[in-house]
């Protein structure tokens, strides 16, 4: 969700800044724009679209010498996705740009207005600037105008300003939106994520909430906590596959021995975690967002049934305002891929602030979530580019696999023999998560079957309840076509209603756990007329189609198995319906607003 780029030197600013914005297009947007003050001229560009409707209107454009210059994707929140909307804004002689919610806007914007601003936009952005140059116009310096800028603002942001009267600095606020500063020692870099400096910097600074102040290009040692900058430059190349959540799918099996390397010795699990981090602990709360909580509440099924140990799953988004109860012998786990959703970092705080032990499962050691978390685990899985998570959701359920087992270890739950059979079922299903070619194309030509009806049902019991939810969302997100997930044996209870010859269903049919029981449900539709596909290791007289996994010992290794066809089936219907794959509409790959 939103990107942000900042540059201060004497490189081709336009260039730049579209480099870092092309880095940071797989988190989702709508528009996107770029302002650069050089030579004392202040240019702007802004289109609607993609990257390359911005190349190419602001392709005869060139910088030389000295200069600043922002940069921006926008998600829209405030104002339809057009151009007029796009950031940056600007005023009579400077320009923002902005991720996050201004709460208060409207009562700035009203204050403005009374004296003559004039607005051109309907985002809450747009009051930034003007209050600033407003500010600006009574202040005796520009950080004292810019301070007071930011000291009536409500809500949540990340900014960077540059204007005409300082035309060597970039002004910057932050407050619970990420925003880092990197430099090499000739130029000052920003952005709202890691991954377009790696390569360019070789010292970061991460902001902290409340962090207000300038950037010239001698100002950099100044900052507090500043830290090497590590990491590669991640490759953006396909890999001869058609999309990257393609690639992100096939390379599963391979991330996830990553995840699960160092952590397995001596037929036991040990995580980087302190040798008494369970003591005093009686009860786990699981706070995440969309896959994540999938994620979490696959892991409410493991931690009960092998740690014996109570375990709520909480929607971010909810959890902070519904007063929650807070125990203080509960361990606070939250779970994001970015490290960066907005509803996760808050409950994160919220849980820190009450003095709870909390941990954070993420896949980016450097984000908000990380630093704000007084314990963490990394997944290991790579940059992920396509929107909807794939192998994000595969390492997060095994991290917390592990962390399971591990508890189970530490209260004595479960047995040293048990142990290894877990140990050998996390082994077994990292070769589960292998895409067999045979299953691929025979779900290219199933997916021409199920591109019309009324929608689908995904149902599935125990832990391959959450695995339905995933599948569904997978759906919808890429496709387009209405799905929803549901336990099994909620069919009876109000769902069944909409069974007939227009709906789709998928069914979950381990051989290992629960299989009658989910055969049944699955009965109930078929003999309402629903269209039926089952994914199992056997066949069954229920089913229309199936689509059958490799033999397996466990549940979990099914489980995996089934993870995979349900992700290339969303991948096919996607593609076949002409879908872009890895930018879906609407959609943002870091949710940094509530």
């Amino acid at each position: 969700m939103c990107g942000i780029i900042g540059y201060i030197g004497n490189k081709e600013k336009k260039e730049v800044v579209l480099d870092g914005l092309r880095e940071l297009e797989y988190r989702g947007y709508d528009s996107a724009g770029i302002s650069i003050l050089s030579n004392d001229v202040l240019s702007t560009f802004k289109t609607t679209g993609k990257l390359i409707n911005l190349e190419v209107k602001c392709k005869d454009f060139k910088s030389s010498g000295f200069g600043v210059a922002i940069g921006h994707t926008r998600w829209a929140t405030h104002g339809k996705a057009t151009e007029i909307n796009a950031h940056p804004h600007f005023g009579e002689v400077s320009s923002v740009v902005h991720n996050g919610i201004i709460e208060n806007f409207l009562d700035i914007k009203k204050q403005l207005e009374s004296r003559e601003k004039v607005f051109l936009s309907q985002t809450d952005t747009e009051v930034i600037v003007h209050l600033f140059e407003e500010n600006l116009s009574i202040c005796s310096n520009h950080i004292k105008a810019f301070k007071k800028t930011i000291d009536s603002l409500i809500g949540s942001y990340a900014i960077l300003l540059i204007t005409k009267s300082a035309p060597d600095k970039i002004f910057y606020a932050k407050n619970g939106s990420p925003l880092l500063i990197g430099s090499n020692g000739d130029e000052i870099y920003f952005a709202s994520s890691s991954t377009p400096l790696i390569g360019l910097v070789d010292r970061v600074c991460y902001l902290e909430d409340g962090d207000v102040g300038y950037m010239d290009i001698s100002s950099f040692d100044n900052l507090k906590n500043i830290q090497p900058m590590s990491g590669e430059k991640i490759s953006s190349q396909k890999e001869g596959y058609r999309y990257f959540m393609e690639k992100e799918i096939y390379e599963q099996h391979k991330i996830l021995k990553d995840t699960i390397r160092g952590r397995i010795l001596d037929d036991s699990i040990n995580l980087e975690l302190p040798a008494d981090f369970i003591d005093g602990i009686n009860k786990v709360s699981i706070c995440a967002c969309g896959t994540s909580y999938h994620a979490g509440l696959s892991a409410k099924y493991l931690f009960e049934r092998e740690a014996k140990i109570k375990t709520d799953v909480f929607i971010a988004s909810e959890f902070r305002y519904a007063e929650p109860i807070i125990e203080k012998d509960s361990l606070f786990i939250v779970v994001s891929q970015s490290g960066e959703t907005a509803d996760t970092l808050e409950a994160l705080k919220l849980a820190n602030k009450n003095g709870l032990k909390t941990l954070a499962i993420c896949n980016v050691d450097s984000s908000s979530i990380v630093r704000e978390a007084k314990y963490y685990l990394l997944t290991r899985a790579g940059v992920e580019k396509g929107v909807a998570s794939t192998k994000a959701f595969s390492s997060q359920v095994m991290l917390l696999w592990m962390l399971g087992i591990y508890m189970a270890q530490h209260k004595k739950t479960i047995s040293n023999e048990k142990i290894k059979i877990q140990v050998d079922n996390i082994s077994n299903s990292l070769e589960a998560t292998k895409v067999n070619s045979c299953i691929h194309d025979k779900l290219k030509k199933l997916s021409k079957r199920y591109l019309h009806g009324h929608g689908f049902f995904f149902i599935g019991r125990d832990i391959f309840y959450p695995l339905a939810l995933e599948g569904a969302l997978k759906l919808k997100e890429i496709s387009y076509l209405h799905a929803e997930g549901y336990p099994g044996g909620e069919m009876k209870h109000g769902p069944i209603a909409l069974a007939d010859s227009e709906l789709f269903c998928v069914s979950l049919m381990p051989k290992h756990l629960l299989y009658d029981k989910i055969k049944n449900n699955t009965q109930e539709l078929s003999a309402r007329d629903a269209t039926i596909c089952i994914i199992a290791q056997e066949y069954n007289e229920v089913a229309d189609d199936v689509v059958f996994i490799d033999k397996f010992d466990s549940y979990m290794e099914e489980f995996f198995a089934m993870m995979i066809v349900l992700q290339i089936l969303a991948l096919e219907i996607a593609i076949r319906l002409g879908n872009d794959v890895d930018m879906p509409r609407n959609l943002a790959k870091s949710v940094t607003v509530e």
